[in-house]
């Protein structure tokens, strides 16, 4: 990739802040690190490190827009507010191209004792615009304002959704190269955000790019092409929007314990030893797939000394919430399954996938008595991910058509 294609470059950036527990300690930072080396003694540290950011690098081209998500303090605004210039990091380089827009906080960058009027100017002639260049879009700003007469009041009588569709106005129409948008949308009303999204689609044509936070992960996906996932002040994923917000939609989902280990339940594999039967391996085609992909579960089975005429296995399929979305045996499907001493294996195959995109999980079993007696169960005995452009909603696609009347 050109670097003349690049409207972003972020490497190795770090942002730490010093957390201190008292303002004696802060004065404690400021004045004995002197005195202790004037005095020979080691250095000492009376605060605690933060590390908002730690280490991110990543690209982002001209005329993309890409979403920034994750928890509250996984570092997105930190990350925003120094491609902005107006943090330094700790360590590492942001680079950009071009005029820089930003709607970062509520008003940030108005004076609330100036008029709407007078803020449109301040903040125009701060993005590099002249007076006359101002003049010519005033009219444009007011109208996609649209806040009135109000414009002419000063900015600490508007209420919140005002100032955001003033400051959006005024962000969009001086024509920036890269528009930042950190949740000032959440403020405004559904007509006024479904204005603001048709907007920021339309000056993507002019190669604008636009970094958008968003805690709606269904505008991130409807809306961006790629999305940065952060956690802890790092970089967990980057990629096409819709896998990405999946992904950080079903890890905010699983159990903590779950979320950090994604491991089974125990170990897939063993030897029956004393246990009527136990389940030795659980294999699968594929651990990503699309949509309406083919899909086979290998399940190896060793049965002990003794046969089990009743036997069974099931395969429960779960979102990453838990959720039992479909759980087949082989007993209530009229499958007989070996049963003799010994190690056998059982296919379980799904010709066409309904899941739509997120992460699953298999749990497989073994059972007697038509499922009354659990002889071994493994939960989490496999994991998968599918992945698709944004298509459709929920868990599973359902076959359909849409048919329409009308009277005239």
């Amino acid at each position: 990739m050109s670097s003349n294609d690049i409207a972003i470059r972020v490497t190795n950036l770090s942002k730490r802040y010093e957390i201190y527990d008292t303002p004696r300690d802060r004065l404690k930072q400021f004045v004995m690190p002197r005195v202790r080396y004037i005095v020979g003694k080691a250095h000492k540290q009376y605060f605690r490190e933060f590390w908002a950011l730690k280490d991110l690098s990543f690209e982002i081209k001209k005329g993309e827009i890409v979403g920034i998500i994750g928890r509250n303090g996984s570092g997105k605004s930190t990350l925003l507010q120094i491609i902005c210039g107006t943090l330094t990091p700790t360590s590492g380089s942001v680079e950009t191209r071009g005029r820089i827009a930003a709607l970062l906080e509520l008003g940030s960058g108005f004076n609330p004792e100036f008029t709407g009027r007078e803020n449109v100017y301040m903040n125009a002639a701060v993005l590099g615009l002249s007076k006359e260049e101002v003049d010519a879009r005033f009219d444009d700003i007011a109208v996609f304002a649209d806040i009135g007469d109000f414009m002419e009041q000063p900015v600490k009588t508007y209420s919140s959704g005002m100032t955001v569709r003033l400051a959006f106005s005024v962000a969009i129409h001086v024509e920036p190269d890269i528009l930042i948008v950190d949740e000032a949308l959440a403020v405004g009303d559904i007509i006024f955000q479904m204005k603001c999204l048709d907007k920021m689609e339309k000056i993507r044509s002019r190669n604008t790019t636009v970094l958008f936070v968003s805690h709606s992960l269904e505008q991130v996906k409807r809306f961006c092409m790629s999305a940065v996932w952060l956690e802890h002040g790092k970089v967990r994923q980057i990629g096409e929007s819709n896998f990405v917000s999946d992904q950080y939609r079903d890890f905010s989902l699983l159990p903590k314990a779950v979320a950090e280990s994604r491991r089974p339940s125990r170990k897939i594999s063993g030897e029956a030893n004393n246990a009527p039967a136990i389940v030795q391996l659980v294999e699968v085609s594929a651990t990503k797939l699309a949509p309406f992909d083919p899909l086979s579960v290998s399940i190896t089975y060793q049965v002990g000394e003794k046969p089990l005429p009743k036997l069974l296995i099931g395969v429960a399929i779960r979102d990453a919430k838990g959720t039992y979305i479909s759980g087949p045996n082989t007993h209530l499907d009229k499958v007989d399954i070996p049963h003799t001493p010994g190690v056998h294996m059982v296919e379980y195959v799904i010709g066409r996938l309904p899941l739509l995109t997120g992460t699953f999980t298999l749990d497989v079993g073994l059972f007697t008595d038509g499922g009354l007696v659990c002889l071994d169960y493994l939960g989490r005995a496999a994991e998968l991910s599918v992945e698709a452009e944004y298509f459709s909603e929920g868990l599973v696609h359902i076959e359909h058509e849409w048919k329409t009347t009308s009277n005239g």
